[in-house]
């Protein structure tokens, strides 16, 4: 009877069980779908999750998915990379249409910052981007030329225009009175001061970026005071191989040129000025020349406009060709440039040839490697219109083409003969065309670099970097002046030493080593955290020799009869700088709202004395993820905001490799004796102290503030970004006039302040987003405020001269043309001021008026220069 029951209390007990779960089972509700984007194409890969369980699926190839769900209370989490996560509540749905609306991709752009990456939503600090796309569209030379304009407070200034030139980069306005102030630039990964752009490709750049504020630049201490350039190039990436090729070809032109006086007002201005002299030539008999010529003489003569013939329009074109491809665990990119630019200057222009390769190998999951090496070869040449000529020293070439007169003079005929000059009078300007044409100025350069890489991934969360990497430079500067030229006629005051010439050698070597070990860690959903450690050792070393001579016999050699004139310049230099750094960086998110952003970094830098080398630079930051916030998510047309502030100490080194260290020359052979001593019936080369030294510099530091706000608009359509900084440099490493009882002009010294306060804007819109038709539109502009805090012990300004002719009259050639004043801006022009109501008698230093350089009306004056 026991048995029986028993059967039936298990019998029972398993038909309630099979009632509840059959109860269960017919509760569950089962949901198909399709994900599609707004365009209407099917998304495949989708993930589909019941929201708070552990049940998930993804779309197939045609977007379609089905799922079970308990309850019609069911949430559906849909969620895709790069697009906006949505949840559908089931209720009586059984059949889905999703749409997701893609995220922006601003926000989720990979953004490289200092010894890592970051998105952009998650930056602490101020950092520009360029957009390379648009950058390489532009038919440019270098990436510098096609940053103008692109990121607000970058300011881009070409040296002269020659192809090849020199071009400067400025962020948030200069630091420096009497230095350098151009940024730093990280170019793969490495630190490099003061390169040479050109020898990258701008086609093989994949991302730039700009470091301004203190936060984004402190990792770099000693060298981010003048703001930070992060350069990365292309690299492989797995797939079928590509080949692409690029070509452009167009032409340029000046645009602008200066007004010149017509020949009968040029003569009738001579007539008038200087009828008593015997400078003229052109209307009365004088200096030996014979000429029935009268004023009138000159209304039917068509004169000449040099820069007619010195200028011309100029083809340029640039080819690259690129292979790239691999798999999962190698990949590779192997690129090549060729660029030729001629000048719109004739006998001008720059060739540039270059290659580049890299690889990249996983040797298993936890070890990667990597290697990038390039090479370039760059020539520019043609006379430099800004410089004086060669050692000689004369009038600049656009100097000359201003006020070169535009007739002949006595009975010469052509204007393009080389004997129609003044002869014997102290004028400098020589015929702009020979000196165009005959002039020799070959600029060479030569870089190699090779870097490479390898990664450790170290348990879960640590991650180890080694990198290092050399740089061989080498850069030769060949100057020859025929009889033809300016500073070799026979015929001019700056050509009394003859055919002369210069050769000029330096060998740049440079290496870097960097160790980087970086934790990273979810702590739990709400809290993240990332931590950076490391060691780097950089050092440079410049070998360097220079030879001139003059008075070279056999022109025709050219610069291989050099050794044949009469030596005047024969030098050779050997220097060389190391740099050490400790640093540390702690990224810390709190529910994805607040972030927290820490460095520090320490530099011992040679260029300084023992117990002055090193410096420390600390900063912090602060972003706050407004968008985020549910009174903020309530706006709809807002889609994102961030509020961030930043504060911190950077450094500036940029001073010679021993400037602590007084200096000893020594006068080489030359026509100079002053510096020479008799012994013996003999004279010896003399030594002097040339330079004086300072043991107690120390570290250039600037100290900002940073206060941003970003905010995004109807999903990012409309992105605005505003900065307000201001940014105070002290311990000015200033090369500071001295008392004269010292017996030295100047010396370097930590003294004087500058202030940079501005203000940044940026717009972005997206107008138009569909798949036949795009259109954005960037909008920036940038405030800046600089002043001069101070200078050296009760000096109130600083003057800084040019020479536009070095052979004119000392009261012009010896006018200062800038002028840094306290509390002014750092640079301001200055100079006297003529109104031409004066007689050159009545001319000196304290007369006031109004003068302008407008034509040859007064470059021409010889007796005033």
């Amino acid at each position: 009877m026991k048995q029986f029951y028993r059967n039936w209390f298990y019998m029972l007990i398993a038909m309630l069980v099979f009632n509840g779960y059959n109860s269960i089972a017919q509760t569950e509700i089962k949901i198909s779908g399709v994900v599609k984007d707004i365009s209407g194409e099917t998304l495949p890969g989708v993930n589909i999750k019941v929201k708070n369980t552990n049940k998930g699926t993804v779309t197939d190839l045609n977007g379609a998915f089905s799922i079970t769900v308990p309850n019609e209370q069911a949430i559906l989490t849909i969620s895709y990379i790069g697009f906006l996560t949505q949840e559908k509540v089931v209720g009586k749905l059984r059949n889905i249409s999703i749409v997701l609306s893609q995220e922006s991709k601003t926000l989720n752009e990979v953004v490289v910052i200092g010894y890592g990456e970051v998105l952009r939503r998650d930056l602490t600090g101020s950092v520009g981007s360029v957009k390379m796309n648009e950058v390489q569209q532009a038919p440019v030379r270098s990436f510098e030329e096609a940053l103008a304009g692109r990121i607000a407070g970058v300011t881009v200034n070409s040296v002269d225009g020659q192809p090849g030139s020199q071009i400067n980069i400025s962020i948030r306005g200069n630091n420096s009175v009497t230095q350098n102030n151009s940024p730093l630039y990280i170019i793969d990964g490495f630190p490099i001061e003061d390169p040479d752009n050109n020898n990258l490709d701008p086609n093989e750049i994949e991302s730039i970026e700009v470091l301004k504020d203190a936060s984004a630049t402190a990792i770099y201490g000693a060298r981010g005071a003048n703001g930070v350039i992060m350069i990365t190039s292309k690299r492989g990436k797995a797939g079928k191989s590509v080949i692409n090729y690029k070509g452009t070809y167009g032409t340029q032109e000046i645009l602008n040129r200066m007004d010149v006086l017509n020949p009968y007002d040029f003569v009738k201005y001579q007539i008038d000025r200087y009828a008593s002299t015997a400078y003229t030539g052109f209307a009365t008999p004088a200096n030996g020349w014979t000429t029935d010529r009268t004023l009138d003489f000159y209304k039917n003569v068509e004169g000449i406009d040099w820069q007619n013939l010195l200028f011309r329009k100029s083809p340029m074109q640039n080819h690259s060709l690129s292979v790239s491809g691999g798999n999962s665990d190698t990949k590779f990119s192997l690129s090549g440039s060729y660029l030729n630019q001629e000048g719109i200057i004739i006998n001008s222009g720059y060739n540039r040839a270059q290659g580049k390769f890299s690889l990249d190998h996983n040797i298993n999951k936890n070890i990667k490697v990597g290697l990038t090496t390039s090479y370039a070869d760059l020539k520019g040449f043609g006379t430099v219109p800004s410089e004086l000529s060669g050692s000689n020293n004369s009038s600049s070439l656009l100097y000359s083409t201003w006020g070169y007169r535009p007739v002949t003079q006595g009975n010469y005929d052509s204007l393009l003969d080389e004997t129609d000059e003044l002869a014997s009078v102290n004028d400098s300007r020589f015929n702009p065309v020979l000196t165009a044409l005959n002039e020799l100025r070959n600029r060479k350069n030569s870089v190699l670099s090779v870097n490479g890489f390898t990664e450790f991934k170290i348990l879960k969360d640590f991650k180890l970097r080694i990198s290092g990497g050399i740089t061989q430079q080498t850069n030769k500067n060949e100057t020859f002046n025929n009889s033809k030229t300016r500073s070799g006629s026979p015929l001019t005051i700056a050509g009394q030493n003859g055919v002369n010439g210069e050769i000029g050698i330096v060998n740049k070597n440079s290496y870097v080593n960097e160790n980087t070990l970086t934790y990273t860690k979810k702590i739990n959903k709400n809290q993240k955290i990332d931590v950076l450690g490391g060691f780097t050792l950089q050092g440079n070393k410049n070998i360097a020799t220079l030879t001139g001579a003059n008075k070279i016999p056999n022109e025709s050699l050219g610069l291989s009869g050099i050794d044949e004139g009469v030596p005047y310049l024969s030098s050779a230099l050997e220097s060389e700088n190391n740099l050490a750094s400790f640093l540390g960086r702690v990224n810390y998110s709190l529910m994805n709202k607040y972030l927290f952003t820490g460095s520090f970094r320490a530099d011992g830098s040679s260029k300084f004395a023992p117990g002055k080398r090193w410096g420390y630079f600390p900063s912090g930051s602060f972003a706050w993820q407004l968008g985020r916030e549910d009174f903020i998510k309530d706006i709809k047309a807002i889609s994102d905001a961030k509020l961030r502030i930043s504060y911190g100490i950077t450094g500036n080194n940029r001073v010679s490799d021993f400037a602590y260290q007084s200096k000893l020359s020594l006068q080489p052979i030359s026509s100079n004796v002053t510096s020479y001593y008799p012994f013996n019936n003999t004279l010896y080369n003399g030594i002097w102290a040339s330079e004086l030294g300072n043991k107690n510099l120390k570290w250039e530091t600037t100290k900002q503030i940073d206060l941003g706000l970003e905010v995004g608009l109807f999903k990012q359509r409309i992105s605005l970004e505003v900065d307000l900084y201001r940014k105070v440099t002290s311990d000015l490493l200033l090369n500071a006039q001295l008392p004269p009882s010292i017996g030295f002009d100047s010396g370097y010294k930590n003294i004087g302040k500058v202030q940079n306060q501005g203000l940044e804007i940026t717009l972005n819109t997206v107008n138009i987003d569909s798949k036949k038709f795009k259109w954005d539109a960037n909008f920036n502009v940038a405030f800046n405020q600089n002043k001069l805090l101070g200078l050296t012990e009760n000096q109130e300004s600083l003057l800084s001269f040019i020479s536009w002719d070095n052979q004119g009259t000392t009261k012009w050639r010896d006018l200062p043309a800038y002028i840094a004043k306290v509390g002014q801006p750092i640079a301001q022009f200055y100079g006297y001021i003529w109104n031409g109501n004066y007689q050159i008698s009545d001319f000196n230093e304290s007369t006031p008026g109004v003068y302008t350089l407008k034509s040859n009306v007064a470059t021409y004056d010889t007796g005033v220069q």
